[in-house]
């Protein structure tokens, strides 16, 4: 499950923020962010928590305290993480979810993003695959100097509107 978190994470904070200035790249990695950390460990663990996400942006803040071109770009990870659990839909979990607020133990589930059915999975990949492309597009991205400057900063054209 990749292009699910990734492709919906980019098309959904840039329709909330509509911020050219965030590095889309770190909103994607932090999207990715729960299920490299949770994995070895075989299910939904504390990156699959709101507690770990409040604490993640808690860290970036304090630690870019006076640097606000380093916080402007850190945020972008809590940012991701946050939308891993909106599109892991892991409010259903809530033992996982509130962790440690309902208990310190976790069960024995499998990650959300493998537990599903094939089709379930194949259809999100589909629709995150949609909506890279629809952001290649959107931005300009076929643009050799465009898709350079996403490459280098993250950051999307100013105008996106073309």
């Amino acid at each position: 499950m990749l292009l699910w978190f990734a492709g919906l994470s980019f098309v959904l904070v840039w329709s909330v923020f509509r911020d050219p200035a965030i590095d889309y790249r770190l909103v994607m990695v932090g999207a990715l962010l729960p299920d490299i950390v949770d994995a070895p460990f075989g299910g939904p663990r504390v990156m699959h928590s709101v507690t770990a996400s409040a604490v993640l942006l808690g860290v970036v803040m304090l630690a870019t305290r006076r640097r606000r071109a380093a916080r402007r770009r850190l945020l972008a990870v809590p940012i991701g993480t946050f939308m891993h659990l909106v599109l892991d839909f892991m409010w259903t979990n809530s033992h996982v979810f509130w962790w440690p607020f309902l208990g310190w133990a976790f069960t024995g589930d499998r990650l959300p993003s493998l537990d599903r059915p094939v089709a379930v999975l194949v259809a999100q990949e589909l629709v995150g695959a949609a909506a890279l492309v629809w952001c290649w597009r959107r931005f300009g991205l076929g643009d050799p100097s465009q898709r350079a400057a996403f490459v280098h900063t993250g950051r999307i054209p100013r105008d996106p509107a073309r």
